[in-house]
């Protein structure tokens, strides 16, 4: 029989009547990894009862697209660097240089040491995006985290030769290669970890995968009942890709082709229809609110790049499902609620909009709906046991009044205390207690030094025989901000 156990509260965040509500002076009880009750009080017998003290509970926050194989690496690389050739983006010439220097210990390096960062920040269930996803499923099962993992798949990629123009290479057998590959993923690790373990499809890009892939997709998500995910307008280039070959904005070319539905969640969407960057007529906010389709928004690793969603409240006002994500280092869901909401002020200039309270929302609530988990993103019978539990008495978050308000505007990673995923404590007293912090930091270390050496040198511009990236020594790619220090 399972173990019950009764937490008891100052405060904490329940939900009722399918929203957030503040319950002061209550408690939680789980019964193994499930939530049992939500309350003030409870009297029947329980085996243990645990006075969380000074802590604020809140449910486990939900990253909605991640990239943890690769994503450590762009801290220290990535900054301050950006083209005009592609509006800002570093989609086509600093990621691919960034990944074609990585060996296979690097890509598990950037792993382990992600697991330790999800769980410090808050996040208790993750969507990772990669090609390595058995590796990803041992490192979730051993940390303790709530995973779906999608090995990804497409039909071309997207590199330059010149650094002044994004050129595409085919090979549409190996997409769908890759797809069967995925398919046959999902079947195998899909339950693993006492259910912690799911899968999902992600094609890669719009730009990058034919309308045949994309129509296999949608047709084994809805078979399957597992997320279907792409990145989606993410690039002022891609958008312009699509219409060049459709006529269409791509989130008007992804619903003409049956692409778009509620298990649908798309990747960053941020250059649509009425955009300031694109200046493109037509109404894909719509499109995605009658399909139920939902939007993976990834606000710190575009903002860093001086790009932004125009805007989160609106897509929220149009009936958009709005999820948040952290896709790149750091893998900090607080971060990103943060940003969501102050950079969608900052957008519509208007403060009023863009609350506290949407941004939790997305991180917990809007997330869960889009994986059809009743049971995720809040405290509430049924729901698992998924919580943070956040220090009230810390430099951070006091004065305490409205705690919502606090974890945004205010709180980090140092405020959160303990954490637990299916009713275990994976994190106590901010010691993580199923990862070596020490080793996964020297490892990604180690893996950062032999990335940045493994970058060779040439010219500028490359020619036109290769990849302009493969040309490049790190340096030259992404210049220190000062030099070193001269005797």
């Amino acid at each position: 029989m399972a173990k019950k156990f009764k937490i008891k509260g100052k405060m904490i965040v329940g939900c009722q009547d399918g929203e957030h509500r503040i319950l002061r002076d209550g408690c939680i009880v789980i019964g193994g990894n499930t939530i049992v009750h939500v309350g003030k009080s409870y009297h029947d017998p329980v085996d243990e009862v645990i006075d969380a003290g000074n802590r604020l509970i809140t449910p486990g926050l939900i990253n909605t697209h991640a990239h943890l194989h690769q994503s450590p690496l762009d801290t220290s690389f990535i900054e301050d660097i950006g083209k005009r050739q592609f509006h800002l983006s570093s989609l086509p010439y600093l990621l691919p240089a960034r990944g074609a220097s990585m060996d296979a210990a690097a890509e598990e390096a950037c792993v382990d040491y992600s697991m330790d960062q999800l769980i410090r920040t808050g996040t208790t269930t993750v969507m990772e995006i990669g090609p390595i996803g058995d590796y990803v499923a041992d490192a979730v099962e051993e940390a303790g985290l709530r995973a779906y993992i999608a090995n990804g798949y497409r039909s071309a990629r997207w590199f330059t030769r010149d650094c002044r123009t994004v050129a595409y290479e085919w090979d549409e057998k190996a997409g769908i290669e890759k797809f069967h590959h995925a398919c046959e993923f999902i079947e195998r690790i899909d339950g693993r970890a006492n259910g912690r373990i799911r899968g999902f499809l992600s094609p890669g890009q719009v730009d990058t995968c034919t309308e045949e892939l994309l129509r296999m997709s949608r047709k084994a998500s809805d078979e399957m009942q597992v997320p279907l995910a792409l990145h989606t307008a993410q690039s002022v280039y891609e958008f312009f890709e699509i219409v060049k070959r459709h006529g269409l904005t791509p989130v008007e070319w992804l619903e003409s082709i049956n692409f778009l539905g509620e298990w649908c969640i798309l990747g960053h969407v941020h250059y649509i229809a009425g955009n300031s960057w694109v200046q493109f007529a037509g109404d894909d906010l719509s499109i995605l609110a009658r399909n139920s389709a939902s939007v993976a928004h990834d606000p710190w690793v575009f903002n860093r790049e001086g790009e932004a969603m125009e805007s989160f409240p609106a897509y929220l006002d149009a009936g958009v499902n709005v999820c948040l994500a952290a896709d790149s280092s750091p893998q900090s869901m607080i971060n990103s609620m943060r940003w969501a909401s102050v950079m969608g002020k900052i957008m519509i200039r208007q403060t009023e909009k863009s609350t506290a309270a949407d941004a939790f929302n997305a991180a917990t609530l809007n997330a869960a709906k889009m994986l059809h988990r009743e049971d995720l993103g809040r405290i509430a019978p049924g729901a698992k046991a998924d919580l943070l539990f956040w220090d009230i008495v810390s430099l951070n978050m006091v004065p305490l009044r409205d705690p919502i308000k606090n974890i945004v505007f205010n709180a980090t990673h140092e405020d959160l205390k303990d954490v637990m995923i299916d009713g275990r404590w994976v994190m106590q007293d901010k010691r993580v207690l199923t990862i070596d912090e020490e080793t996964v930091c020297r490892n990604l270390q180690a893996a950062g030094e032999r990335s940045w050496a493994a970058m060779t040198p040439g010219d500028w511009g490359g020619d036109e025989t290769g990849d302009w990236f493969t040309k490049q020594a790190g340096d030259e790619i992404s210049p220190h901000t000062y030099r070193d220090f001269e005797e």
